[in-house]
């Protein structure tokens, strides 16, 4: 069966000046426009393509790769505005319409939104939603903590950047944990602290606990050698020049000095803390 809005893998049946008609297994048809051919291929070959309706309400094949699949979530680029609605770049030749109904924000034409693609039901034609919160599960979530998780910010409030957990949950960085610029439709890469009693999962950039100490010990350790065993940083320096320089939280790199000098690895000045010279690489 050809599916709407996802990637299908078709044999090409046979080429016309329109194009290439690709066939599934039960041998459903979809036609892939000699402009919408980006591949190299042959005749009784399996291609990878897209598969959307046209402005004729046709379905058509392409082998472009778009932006989000069916039931996903991506920052799109809004192209125009109408009355009824808007327009959403989604990287193939046809644009996504999100409905005014669908629209919780003021659309501006070349800036970013998060929208998740899905099939209107009346139409049967795809199209996008920005109401993202409404689109998330809400009755369960099976993630536990300390789970490393994929997340994608959608939206930002005062106590901190709402985001989308595994394409799937609404989840939250707290502003005084993050100290680095995030913007909308980011890919990021975040770690499970808490999950609510209303399912919402409460998250953070940075490993925490045992496990991470252990990696930013040896990360800080590979710092430090490669700036010949010392750096300008202690344990009175700013959360923010850090995680700049090293990526990790204040709290982290305290316990990653506290490990290293332990093992009496490292020795700490009021200016900086640097490896003690027998460490030092190439001494």
């Amino acid at each position: 069966m050809i599916q709407l809005g996802q990637i299908n893998s078709l044999k090409a049946q046979k080429q016309t000046e329109k194009g290439v008609y690709l066939v599934d297994s039960q041998n459903n048809e979809v036609l892939l426009p000699a402009d919408s051919v980006q591949v190299d291929f042959s005749l009784n070959s399996v291609i990878d393509v897209f598969v959307y309706k046209n402005s004729d309400e046709e379905l058509v094949a392409t082998t472009k790769t778009p932006k989000l699949l069916l039931n996903q979530f991506a920052a799109l680029e809004a192209k125009s505005k109408v009355s009824f609605g808007a327009f959403f770049d989604m990287g193939i030749d046809k644009d996504l319409f999100v409905p005014e109904a669908e629209i919780v924000e003021k659309i501006t034409p070349g800036e970013f939104y998060v929208v998740k693609l899905y099939i209107d039901e009346k139409t049967n034609r795809l199209a996008g939603t920005t109401k993202i919160k409404s689109s998330l599960f809400k009755d369960f979530c099976d993630l536990e903590v300390g789970e490393k998780v994929s997340a994608v910010p959608f939206e930002e409030n005062e106590i901190g950047i709402n985001v989308i957990v595994n394409n799937s949950f609404a989840g939250i960085l707290y502003k005084n944990e993050v100290f680095k610029p995030i913007r909308v439709g980011d890919n990021l890469t975040a770690y499970v602290k808490k999950v609510r009693d209303d399912n919402r999962v409460d998250l953070s950039l940075n490993r925490f606990g045992y496990r991470a100490v252990d990696d930013n010990v040896d990360k800080l350790y590979e710092v430090l050698s490669a700036t010949k065993g010392e750096l300008n940083l202690t344990d009175k320096s700013s959360p923010e020049e850090i995680y700049e320089r090293l990526g990790m939280s204040k709290k982290i790199f305290k316990k990653a000095i506290g490990a290293l000098y332990k093992q009496k690895l490292l020795q700490m000045s009021s200016t900086g803390i640097s490896l003690i010279e027998d460490n030092c690489d190439g001494e």
